[in-house]
């Protein structure tokens, strides 16, 4: 079963709010909906609903019209769970997921037995089984969002929408509602459409993501390719770091408060000292700003590409010395480190893990110890014996490096008041 939407363009009377969306969704997947507050997420999860009618466009279910199914055919169908789930009446929760089976009475015909069993089903599916006669006003927000869910499941849908479903819950109730609308692609064989505003959460749980700007989709995909820094940028307006979560391997978006990005670029056009960075893994990325926001130039290297220190250097125009992705430093990588180095009045070599692949990095320090007038710092928070992964070798170095000079702190935000007072 697939779901397609055809180049929909929908208004809101004469004003336009999606134009040419166009995406297939198929059984089994849960495709995510991102973008920024206004851009039609909320009005394309209607669209498919038919809560609004595109003007030009198309809206299928394996094959057949959206628009043109009877009521009864559609609700079969499509489930729906609103942004909105608060409700005034006492019913119990039982009553109002029982109210899902509506589409499949005829006039005046009670519940039976097969619907409760499903109720039950849906409610249990949903672990929401033991708030069956408790009334719905007196749930919480993430009980009676359970409650709701159970409501359109007992629809027995082929095709679920939720706008926002995660919105204004505690972390334990997002979680069990992700996991549980994964469970219903993977196991039940829903399409699922979700409106998310969560990126951390949609790059967790989502097959795919489409995301919306200004009612136009422009990215969709893995989350790979579409939470990307640019992307996000150019949608939501907000600087960020892309990066990948070393337990699960899958996307996190961390942001970059403005504040701090207008101060270090305003701060580095008149320094007359340039301190270099020896970095990679992320451990110079606080370095950067700190010192960047202090009104230093700051350079780095060798880094490889997609690196946190790499990402945060470009984004704060700081010049970097980069290798590919997984890949050792080469002799060309190497020399332009040097020749970075020698325009630098101060060198930091961060508390990098080191490894064969990198242990170039140590050699640049060592050249910039043996350059008259270098200053030579070693940021180790981390003993270099718990970060060696040479076999001894880079201890020895980093050893001889401080015998012969090289300045100490344990703390990054140290080597500000360091190079201040040198």
């Amino acid at each position: 079963m697939t779901l397609e939407i055809k180049d929909v363009d929908a208004y809101y009377g004469s004003v336009q709010v999606l134009e040419g969306v166009d995406f297939s969704a198929a059984q089994g997947e849960l495709l995510g909906i991102i973008g920024p507050n206004g851009s039609g997420k909320t009005t394309l999860l209607r669209a498919i609903a038919r809560i609004l009618k595109p003007r030009t466009g198309a809206i299928l279910l394996d094959g057949k019209q959206v628009m043109q199914m009877k009521d009864k055919e559609f609700s079969r169908q499509f489930a729906a769970v609103p942004q909105d789930t608060t409700i005034h009446f006492d019913f119990s929760a039982l009553d109002v997921v029982l109210m899902g089976r509506n589409p499949h009475l005829g006039r005046l015909e009670l519940e039976s037995e097969k619907d409760i069993d499903i109720a039950r089903r849906c409610m249990e599916l949903t672990n929401c089984w033991h708030l069956a006669e408790r009334p719905v006003t007196e749930l919480s927000g993430g009980e009676r969002q359970l409650v709701i869910i159970a409501r359109a499941l007992t629809q027995e849908p082929k095709v679920l929408l939720l706008d926002e479903p995660t919105s204004h819950l505690d972390i334990n109730y997002q979680i069990e509602i992700m996991e549980l609308l994964k469970h219903l692609t993977v196991h039940e064989g829903l399409i699922i459409i979700a409106v998310i505003h969560d990126l951390n959460l949609a790059a967790q749980y989502c097959d795919r993501l489409a995301l919306l700007r200004s009612g136009k989709i422009v990215s969709i995909g893995s989350e790979y390719e579409v939470l990307t820094a640019e992307n996000i940028k150019n949608a939501f307006g907000a600087d960020v770091i892309v990066k990948r979560h070393a337990v699960t391997n899958q996307c996190y978006v961390s942001p970059i408060p403005s504040s701090v990005k207008q101060q270090t670029e305003a701060a580095g056009k008149n320094s007359d000292i340039t301190i270099h960075l020896i970095c990679g893994g992320g451990a110079g990325a606080s370095l950067m700003y700190l010192l960047s926001e202090n009104g230093y130039n700051v350079t780095a290297g060798v880094v490889n590409m997609l690196d946190t220190d790499c990402e945060v250097a470009q984004l704060l125009n700081i010049p970097v010395v980069t290798e590919a992705p997984f890949s050792p430093i080469t002799e060309d990588a190497f020399n332009a480190h040097v020749k970075q180095i020698e325009k630098a009045d101060v060198v930091v070599l961060c508390n990098i893990p080191v490894g064969f692949g990198n242990l170039k990095n140590i050699e640049a320090a060592e050249v910039a110890l043996e350059q008259k007038g270098k200053k030579l710092m070693i940021v180790e928070t981390d003993p270099i014996e718990k970060r060696d992964f040479t076999g001894g070798d880079a201890t020895k170095r980093v050893i001889s490096l401080k015998d012969k000079g090289a300045v100490v702190v344990t703390k990054p935000e140290k080597v500000v008041g360091v190079v201040s007072t040198a």
